[in-house]
């Protein structure tokens, strides 16, 4: 099998399969100590890698000039590697069922180029035994090669957080697993050339895959507990900010807050735990129980904007409504998975004139993903409600209380909804506007 020394000296090479959030940070990483076929399906990416861009903004011009990847469209480049890992994303379809179709393409796609002694490495999140169960078949069919004998297989969960400057690939724990001791060994290695922060060593390849998926269902599950409080202490005329900060003062509570769950990670992982576990004979309450109320709190948001419309005196049929943001977290450009979609479409239901600016995404990609036309903030006019979904620092620069009040019409009695909490409400009122936030 592939060792480690090879890798180090450069006698065997790397191959990132999927160059998105995940895969691009590390192939970069490896790219400093170790030679790289970076590989993707996407043609525009790949142009874009050459150019010294990533439109991720993961990486910085000058981070891409300080490695080396050869990055490639073409499959038959795979031969070339003897350790793959495989980075491509596991979305849910719209039943909320796990979609492990791009990773069973890759596993196809690394199956017939696969040679012997090589070892491939699954970071992609998924319910505990697709590495076994689902994609070793699958490459055993299309390299007729026999998984233990001619080549390995291990699982080494991502854990990349998109945005996060702090938390890099080399500065975050790696969990790692291998089919037997000898791949684990070689695989903790392996990652050790370029994770500074440590490796270890799960038990088996399941742990693995189990330890990644409850990381984003615990966090999921925090979160609905919030978001379920901030729907109680509404109700009973409380702010929810105040509260949490003040029982923040107590050392052991955790520091959650309420808002809209989405993205590729903490929103979809979950439903891969669910999936399985139901698969099994065990339906679980508690998951799913956070899950739906995540899942609805567009629809909160939304109905709360309304009815903040109807207290001042503002007509819903046709009222304007700006929102602000439309990524899925602050800070990043991508649009995956976001749930300010769920927002804008039920306004959308109230026949609402819904505005959506977003200076991170792509415009092109939210009129695809979501027929969204994106505006130019300073082409709007005056609305009748702003609704702040992303905490983007150049929204937090620009957008001060007096700033929207000049959003707001003439008559000086607009809402603003505060999703993220990044008002203060007195400042807020002082300025004549109606404030609403979770």
């Amino acid at each position: 099998m592939v060792t480690v020394e090879a890798i180090k000296k450069k006698q065997a090479k790397i191959a990132l399969v999927g160059l998105g959030y995940v895969g691009l940070p590390l192939a970069a990483a490896f790219g400093k100590v170790a030679e790289v076929i970076g590989f993707d399906i996407n043609e525009k990416r790949i142009a874009e890698f050459r150019r010294g861009y990533d439109a991720t903004g993961e990486l910085s011009s000058e981070q891409m000039a300080s490695t080396r990847i050869d990055y490639t469209l073409d499959p038959a480049r795979l031969k070339e590697a003897s350790f793959y890992i495989v980075t491509v994303p596991t979305p849910i379809d719209e039943h909320r069922r796990p979609d492990l179709s791009p990773v069973e393409s890759a596993s196809r796609t690394i199956g017939r180029n696969l040679t012997p002694g090589s070892i491939v490495v699954f970071e992609s999140t998924v319910y505990p035994g697709v590495t076994e169960e689902i994609c070793v078949p699958i490459l055993e069919a299309e390299s007729g090669l026999k998984c233990g004998v001619d080549f390995k297989v291990g699982y080494s969960p991502e854990r990349i957080n998109p945005g996060d400057k702090v938390h890099t690939v080399d500065r975050i724990v790696k969990v790692v697993s291998g089919q037997d001791k000898e791949t684990l060994e070689t695989i903790a290695s392996v990652y050790e050339l370029v994770v500074t922060a440590g490796v270890h060593r799960a038990a088996s390849i399941k742990v693995a895959e189990a330890a990644k998926v409850i990381e984003n269902t615990q966090r999921d599950l925090n979160i609905a507990l919030m978001n379920e409080l901030a729907i109680i202490f509404g109700k009973l005329g409380i702010p929810t900010k105040d509260v949490l900060e003040a029982a923040g003062t107590k050392w052991n509570f955790l520091n959650f807050t309420p808002g809209l769950v989405g993205g590729h990670c903490i929103g979809v992982d979950p439903y891969y735990l669910t999936y399985k576990a139901e698969a099994i004979g065990y339906h679980p309450e508690v998951i799913l129980a956070g899950r739906r109320i995540n899942d609805g709190m567009g629809k909160y948001l939304a109905e709360n904007t309304v009815k903040k419309l109807i207290k001042v005196g503002k007509a819903v049929k046709g009222a304007r409504v700006l929102v602000l943001g439309l990524t899925f977290k602050e800070n990043v450009p991508d649009i995956r998975n976001s749930k300010v979609i769920d927002i804008i479409r039920e306004l959308q239901d109230y026949e609402v004139e819904v505005l959506v600016a977003d200076p991170l995404a792509d415009v092109d990609e939210a009129r695809h993903e979501y027929g969204v036309k994106l505006v130019d903030v300073d082409a709007v006019g005056t609305v009748d409600a702003v609704v702040w979904t992303v905490a983007h620092d150049v929204y937090r620069q620009r957008f001060t209380p007096a700033a929207l009040k000049m959003l707001c019409c003439d008559d000086g009695c607009g809402v603003v909804v505060d999703v993220k909490a990044v008002l203060e409400r007195a400042e807020v009122e002082n300025e004549g506007l109606r404030y609403w936030g979770l």
